[in-house]
């Protein structure tokens, strides 16, 4: 059997509520896999993720999310040798070092300050191709001048907004996706509190969600509730709304791109969701999301309040007035493409083809 000439190796951070990062490498791997069908791909992932036995390609499950499992992933990574390496929020230092000591080109993700000036570091971008912010610069900001001038001054990599990465929605797939599920294009609304583990005042927010989504279908308004795959509980049967435990991303964006307004949490579909000019209400369900969700709201790109039921429930009747969606699209229609994914797949390419070349 001939050696397949493309490796590619996903570490991605992974734990039993958030999902943003898994969902990421899977969109890459997908995309990937399309253009060089002949790559090999894998994942390394914390086996307690509730979607880690669901991986899609083949994955070494560890105890712990991958940082946290240093020789694991090293000795792992000199049985595939890979060609190239993306840790998503993860890895350590030596773990970077051991990807190119391999030969590997290295792509570091990072979605939040803190990682990105972790990214930053001199010792792990000497180890870095390529570093990729997936918020855009209005959302995170610059780094500092020094930090900027200081990898700059070295020739060192230094980090890219490319906005968040999501696969595009296609007519086709939509129109059937809708018919499947007796939905009208922007006739329903779409609610998703994340992955489904996050939990607020020991209550998990998906829950709250539901309620929003009972109240939404009683003033007569269809409802599609998204619980995500880290919800533990069953499904709950609600008259008029309809509850899906998970959708894979592609359908999950189809069905977004779709809605009439969205219910979500302030992750990464938020910004995928302003990326769609899809009328939004965030909620923060965990600690890294208030500022972001205070920042895209002061920029009037969408609505947001607390997780709250009432609270959440009184700012769907303020958004489902036609001209307060009307005046959020036209805000969010003044933001520059803010898709990465396209970034993210010529920077692979350039990546790979390097490889062949060393």
């Amino acid at each position: 059997m001939t050696k397949p000439q493309i490796k590619v190796l996903f570490i991605p951070v992974s734990s039993p509520e958030g999902i943003g990062e898994y969902m990421r490498s899977v969109i890459l791997a997908d995309a990937i896999r399309d253009t060089w069908p002949q790559a090999e791909i894998g994942f390394i992932l914390n086996r307690h993720a509730p979607y880690a036995s669901a991986c899609p390609y083949p994955a070494l499950l560890l105890d712990a999310s991958p940082t946290k499992c240093e020789a694991q992933v090293n000795a792992h990574m000199r049985e595939f040798c890979p060609g190239l390496v993306i840790f998503d929020a993860s890895g350590r230092q030596s773990q970077l070092a051991q990807a190119k000591a391999l030969g590997a080109k290295v792509i570091f993700i990072s979605q939040h300050k803190s990682k990105r000036r972790r990214g930053m570091k001199i010792g792990r971008a000497r180890l870095t191709d390529k570093h990729w912010v997936v918020q855009p610069e209005f959302v995170i900001g610059k780094p500092s001048w020094l930090s900027q001038h200081k990898l700059k001054w070295l020739g060192l990599t230094k980090p890219q907004c490319i906005g968040p990465v999501f696969t595009n929605p296609q007519p086709e797939i939509q129109a059937s996706l809708l018919a499947m599920h007796s939905l009208e294009r922007h006739e329903f609304v779409l609610l998703n509190a994340g992955s489904g583990g996050h939990k607020i005042d020991n209550e998990l927010a998906a829950d709250r969600f539901a309620e929003v989504a009972k109240a939404t279908a009683a003033t007569g308004r269809r409802a599609v509730l998204v619980l995500g795959p880290n919800y533990p509980k069953a499904q709950p049967q609600i008259p008029g709304v309809l509850c899906l435990s998970q959708v894979d991303n592609r359908d999950f964006i189809t069905l977004l791109d779709a809605c009439r307004y969205a219910v979500i949490s302030g992750g990464d579909t938020l910004l995928q969701a302003i990326a769609l000019s899809v009328p939004t209400l965030a909620v923060p369900v965990s600690k890294d999301q208030p500022k972001r969700i205070a920042t895209c709201a002061k920029l009037h790109l969408i609505q947001d309040c607390p997780c709250e039921v009432n609270n959440m429930v009184a700012a769907c009747k303020v958004l489902d007035n036609q001209a307060e969606l009307t005046k959020l699209k036209q805000n969010m229609a003044t933001l520059p493409q803010l898709n990465g994914l396209n970034t993210a797949m010529a920077d692979i390419h350039q990546l790979l083809e390097a490889a062949k070349n060393d």
